[in-house]
This record gives structure tokens, sequence and C-alpha cells, in this order.
């Protein structure tokens, strides 16, 4: 973590071994919190389990539901999905390079904050904040769509609302636990949601009939257009590129393993997201695809017959989107956690409590279940697709801050480049995740851009407040000294 203070800090030596952010009360051997609690709840995570946390946090709940948002767009949102990955790994490129430099707790906060200073690194902070907690929501509202599949909810909207709060709090709890029990259900939800993923993925590949795909642009816009749109729905299937630069102070040689878990869980989750949604519109007619609520389920049952194997997809589509939930719950209170440390948040949410910073968790919670509970009784159809398209703009903030400060060390040769070659390939990346970032932004859409600037000029309000009082203390400190003489 940053110290305290408002200048921008430097980014440490390239020879410390910084594995714990700076300020962080938990020392490297101790690995005890501020509330003096021992190691064993609050425990580093090497590579496997960060490449976990990015993987885990990318395949949750977009890969099983969004098949289906995006079938209405035609075949044509598979070449969105092409283009989406060229730049999520230029991003994942971008994070691993920035956490290379500076591998502290917070991600673009971290790196906005120390580019361009405190407001840049606050909107940086509350715009993520935003997108964890909105996208908990999203996440929700998905899990309880493979739910149904299990139990029967009748389809009252208290019953399914009920069942998406539900699990939103398990995760909730697993991470007032500790970040041990964080990233022992993060490995475990991973291994099994892989399970239907690559039995769709490549069995569906064996069944595939291209007379069920449907048209290639459905959208009845121009190809340009609906690549933009749909892409800005499959933005939130990637959403969790940044996981392990945003959790770097709990990564074990942080320096090292957060640019490589980044790489290697973005590549690996693209390679499953384009098989996956293409065996699925292979495989489920394009007509059931669109009004489908568990597409991974649909495409089983349409390869074996039956209901057997949609019901076993269901479990593990369920598991693996309450693991994601629980991942996104730990990096929901992680950048606040950041910001609180330097003022720019309120003090509370830099409290520890095994590892976890319990306010930030808490307050996400019950703002993600405030939103679900309004999503659901507004009576919207699509309440999945407003909180993805909501979560596509806010998201975009801090990326593009990212990708900005990236450009920042670059140009003014601040940055790691050792050679013109290098140099050239890192402005190119740099380039292409800066251009993806404000093309995405713009293919959210006028109402989810509209949202998307209320929920972040809200913040502006929240920075002034906490400006003042951070100029405000050297002033008492000053005042009560010289009481004293």
């Amino acid at each position: 973590m940053h110290v305290t203070g408002t200048a921008p800090q430097p980014a440490p030596a390239p020879s410390e071994d910084l594995t714990v952010p700076v300020g962080d009360p938990r020392e490297a051997t101790g690995g005890t919190d501020a509330h003096g609690c021992g190691s064993r709840h609050a425990r580093r995570f090497g590579l496997p389990v960060a490449t976990a946390l990015v993987m885990g946090n990318i395949i949750g709940g977009g890969i099983f539901l969004l098949p289906a948002s995006i079938a209405p767009y035609g075949t044509v949102s598979l070449v969105a999905f092409a283009v989406l990955t060229v730049g999520a790994i230029a991003l994942a490129l971008v994070f691993g390079r920035l956490a290379a430099r500076d591998p502290r707790t917070g991600g673009p906060y971290v790196y906005a904050r120390e580019a361009f200073g405190d407001f840049a690194g606050f909107l940086a902070a509350w715009s993520y904040w935003i997108t964890t907690w909105v996208s908990n929501a999203a996440l929700a509202v998905a899990a309880v769509g493979y739910l149904g599949v299990l139990v029967p909810l009748g389809g009252h909207r208290w019953t399914v609302c009920l069942a998406a709060l539900a699990l939103q709090w398990l995760p909730a709890l697993a991470n007032f636990a500790g970040t041990r029990y964080v990233g022992a259900v993060q490995l475990v939800s991973t291994v099994l949601k892989f399970v239907p993923l690559l039995l769709v993925a490549v069995g569906g590949l064996f069944f595939f009939d291209p007379s069920r795909l449907g048209p290639f642009n459905a959208s009845g816009h121009s190809a340009i257009g609906a690549v933009s749109a749909s892409a800005a729905l499959l933005l939130f299937s990637y959403l969790g590129v940044e996981s392990a630069a945003v959790s770097a102070g709990d990564v074990r040689d942080a320096r090292r393993n957060v640019g490589r878990a980044t790489v290697i869980g973005t590549a690996g989750a693209a390679l499953v997201y384009l098989l996956g949604t293409l065996s699925v519109f292979g495989t489920v007619a394009h007509e059931k695809l669109v009004t489908s609520t568990a597409p991974f389920s649909d495409a089983v049952n349409a390869m074996f017959g039956g209901g057997w194997g949609g019901t076993a997809v269901a479990l593990a589509a369920l598991v693996s989107m309450t693991g994601c939930l629980n991942g996104w719950t730990l990096l929901s209170a992680q950048t606040p956690y950041a910001a609180a440390k330097d003022g720019l948040f309120p003090a509370a949410f830099a409290r520890r409590r095994r590892g976890v910073p319990t306010v930030g968790v808490a307050v996400t919670v019950v703002l993600s279940s405030l939103l679900t509970v309004y999503n659901y009784l507004s009576g919207s159809a699509k309440v999945f697709d407003v909180l993805v398209l909501v979560t596509t703009f806010t998201a975009t903030v801090p990326y593009l801050l990212a990708a900005a400060a990236q450009i920042f060390h670059l140009v003014s040769g601040r940055g790691a480049s050792v050679d013109r070659a290098r140099l050239v390939r890192d402005s190119v990346i740099t380039a292409v995740a800066a251009a993806f970032s404000i093309w995405l932004m713009a293919g959210a859409g006028y109402a989810a851009v509209y949202q998307g600037v209320l929920f972040l000029f809200a913040g502006v309000i929240v920075y002034a407040v906490m400006a003042a009082r951070r100029q405000a203390k050297p002033t008492e400190t000053t005042e009560a000294a010289s009481r004293t003489q």
C-alpha cells in the first residue's frame, strides 16, 4: 500500500523484493494483521492460486450466461469475442508490466495515483469499486438462472431475489473467515468449473451443426455497430484480468508472479471462452438460445439428450459462479483498502481482520444486495444485461487510467524498457489496450454511460470531502502543538 500522504509515492527500486504493500501491518515473517491475528488465516498466494484468482474471476457468471445474451446479435458476436480477446491480452500485458514496477495492493488505483496524483487515483479506485459490487449483483442474477435448473424457484420475483441475495452473502462469509479460506475456495471452484466448460467447449465440437448458428448479423444494425454492442456485453466476461494486480500485496514474489498469473490466466480463459461460445452456438438452436437462462445446460442436453447432463452442468456452473463471487468479494475490498490507507477513502475501509478488509467486504455486499433488490423490483426483463453494461463503463475508467499510466512511464523514460525493440513492443501493446478501453466505453451505449457517469460523478463529492479532511489534519496538528508550548 502507499504510505499515507497527498503526494504520489515513487515506485520501489527494482532491486527490492517487496512482496507486501508498503505500510501493510503484516510483516514478511509474522504475517499478522492490524488486529494481531496470526498468519493462520492470512496467507500470501503463490503463482497457482494467483492464476486461479485471475481465471476464477474471469471465468465466472459471464461465460455461463453470455452466450444467450449475445445470441440476438448473431454470429457476428464471435468476431467481437476475437477482437475482445486481443484487447484483454493487451490489458493483461500492461497490468503485468505495471505490477513489475509497483507490486502493491490496489492495481489500477496504485498505478494511476503514482503517475497522475490523488484525484486520478481516486477516480480509478472509485470506478473499480463500483464495478466490483455491481458485478457481484450481476453474477448473482446469472447464478440464479442455473439454480433454477436444480431447485424450482417458482418464477416469483421475491423468491428469485432472495436466492440471489443468498448467493452473495455466502461468499462474503467465506471472506470474513480470512484470505487463507478465500484462496482455497478459489482454487477448488476454478478446477470444478472446467469440467462443464471443457465438456461443452471440446465435446460440443463433435455435435456442431452449422444450421443452428442463425444469421450472421441479427441485430438490424451495421456489422461494426453489432460488433461494438456485443463486445460491450462480452467485456463483462473478461472482467477480472486485473485480479492478481489488485491483490498484489497478497501474492508471493509479486514482481514476477503477478504478470505471469495475469497473462496465463487471461490466455487460458480466452481459449475456453472462444471454444465454449462457438460450441453453444452450434449445438443450441438460435431461436432457443436467445431466450435461454442456462445455455450451457441446454447445450449438454442437446448433445446427449435428456436432462441429466444439463443438471450436472447447472451444478458445476453454480459452484463456479459462487467461487467467482468469492474472488470478486475479496477484490471489492482491496482497492478501497489501498485508497483508505492513503486517506482517499474513509478510514474504516483500511481495517483488516485475518488478512481481509472486513469493512470493505461488508459495505460491498450490502450495496450489491440493495442493487439486486432494486433491479428485481423494477420489473426489468433484462436485469443481467443492464448490470453488465453499467460495469462495462465503470471498468473501462480504471483500465484506461492504467493504460495511460503505462504510456506516461514509457514517454517519460520511467518505464522498465531496456532497449528500442522492447520500447516499441510495449508502446504498441499499451496503445492497443488504451484504444480498446475507449472503444468499449463507446460500445456500452448511451444508457450505460449515463448511469455510469452518475455513479462516477457522485464520487467527486466524496473526494472533495476526503481531500478537505486531509488538508485539515495538518492544521489541527499544528494548532495542538502550539497550544502545548
